[in-house]
């Protein structure tokens, strides 16, 4: 069989995989063909911002053939996942030139998959905020729409991805930023449950559980066997949800029984959502209801102006406690001029909440919690757009001074859904399945019972094989 390399473009990781077992492809081929295209269309988009080209190569000439993932080409986001003699960023100029001198537990599982790092991508300085435009690097650019955001904080990636770059990449989320990307570039972004996948070996959980680690890809048979490849706890981690029935990679043709859905288009927090993003859900509805699932228009009742004030609250602590943590590391004392305004006045905000407010603002977010998630005895999952706008234009969510919330509520309302299933530690994941007329991807957004990742993926095969996305490209495509 013969391939050509803009074939492999379009491929995703589990056929390349598949074709690199059978003998049909060599790592090196996957390899070059996604460095080709990097250098393609990268110039425009700004994704990458650590090439590990000639390691990539050198990998995949020693590459076993052996993973689920089998030289399968990948980028890493410069957020969490550290990788051994590679310098790490966290697009912050305090980190300079941090080389790690180990492995993140997802790295060496990533590894173990049979995947080859070809590269870091961007994010927004300590990947705060729903858009990818840091100082250290510059913004990284939509490939549906060059003037406007790829969303964040995995906007790197998920920009790479969707320009065939890679089949898909790592991202992580504390309050959207797998799924806000997701939705900006037209792909598949799934948030797990809390502590479905280790933070090891540096973190135990971060921010009291706000944050997961998986990725972005164009399939959900991709995403299912990505969280294959890394869920389980790692020693010593401090909780983890119970391990699945049976393997991910098995419920995405399983499926999903009569599911009951709550679906709602109304913003948590009272503020506007675009018509695009109304029309998204309401269609999505539309199609559960003709598969065969029971679905209401429905919303869980608790206090969310209270949820959002003590959710920002850990945030901003966490944004203090992600200086002080590199301040040890590094061994250096940061100050205002090692830091983008915004992350330096959020973490200003942070120090000054003090541990005793840190906790009780904790304690404020669990006990809302518990009262949104009587919803969840009613209903299997909660559909709403995954977004409240389509994908702004750059610049739009960029810090210009004053109160560092009142850019955060700006962010809640491009993003008013995504940020409850991080406060809630539910699994989340958003869909492609709308364009604007002008040809912007809108996504659609499904919450799920914690540890219930399988009810999702069995709906997310059943909308994929009904409404299928593959076909779409954007503008800048490396085809």
């Amino acid at each position: 069989m013969t391939v050509r390399h803009d074939e492999l473009a379009e491929f995703d990781a589990t056929r390349c995989a598949a074709l690199v077992r059978a003998g049909e492809l060599a790592p090196l081929e996957l390899v070059d063909a996604a460095i080709d295209r990097a250098e393609q269309v990268d110039g425009t988009l700004n994704t990458i911002v650590t090439e590990m080209y000639d390691h990539a190569r050198e990998t995949a000439q020693a590459h076993s053939g052996a993973g689920i993932f089998a030289g399968v080409p990948f980028l890493v986001k410069d957020f969490l996942a550290e990788v051994e003699g590679v310098r790490f960023t966290e697009a912050s100029a305090f980190l300079g030139d941090h080389v790690p001198a180990e492995d993140s537990e997802l790295v060496r599982r990533f590894r173990a998959a049979g995947l080859v790092f070809i590269g870091k991508t961007n994010t927004p300085e300590l990947a705060i905020g729903p858009t990818t435009e840091p100082r250290l690097f510059g913004p990284t650019r939509n490939p549906w729409d060059t003037t406007r955001t790829p969303g964040g904080s995995s906007g790197g990636s998920a920009a790479a991805v969707s320009a065939r770059i890679v089949p898909m990449a790592h991202g992580n989320d504390a309050g959207g930023s797998i799924r806000i990307p997701a939705s900006c570039c037209g792909l598949v972004g799934l948030k797990p449950s809390r502590g479905r996948v280790s933070l090891a070996p540096h973190y135990g959980d971060l921010f009291s559980g706000l944050v997961c680690e998986l990725g972005v890809t164009r399939s959900v048979r991709d995403t299912a066997a990505l969280l294959d490849a890394v869920a389980g706890p790692a020693v010593g981690d401090p909780y983890f949800p119970a391990p699945p029935a049976r393997s991910y990679s098995n419920e995405v043709e399983r499926p999903p029984g009569a599911l009951r859905i709550g679906f709602s288009a109304e913003a948590p927090l009272g503020d506007a959502i675009d018509p695009e993003c109304e029309r998204a859900v309401r269609d999505a509805a539309a199609l559960c209801e003709s598969l065969g699932h029971m679905v209401e228009e429905a919303r869980p009742d608790y206090d969310a102006e209270a949820l959002w004030a003590k959710f920002t609250s850990v945030l901003a602590a966490g944004a203090a406690w992600a200086v002080a943590d590199w301040e040890r590391r590094t061994g250096r004392t940061a100050g205002p001029a090692h830091f983008e305004p915004f992350v330096w006045a959020f973490a200003e905000r942070g120090r000054a909440l003090g541990a005793q407010s840190y906790l009780l603002a904790v304690q404020d977010v669990q006990r809302v919690v518990r009262d949104m998630s009587a919803f969840f005895t009613r209903f299997d999952l909660w559909l709403t757009p995954t977004l409240g706008q389509p994908p702004v234009e750059l610049g739009t969510l960029v810090y210009r001074g004053g109160d560092p919330f009142e850019l955060r509520r700006r962010c809640a309302r491009f993003s008013p859904y995504t940020w409850i299933g991080n406060a809630s530690g539910q699994p989340a994941i958003s869909l492609p399945l709308h364009w604007t007329a002008s040809g912007l991807p809108v996504g659609v957004h499904f919450t799920a019972r914690w540890g219930e990742e399988a009810t999702l993926i069995r709906l997310a095969g059943q909308l994929e094989r009904a409404r299928p996305w593959a076909d779409r490209r954007p503008g800048v495509c490396a085809i």
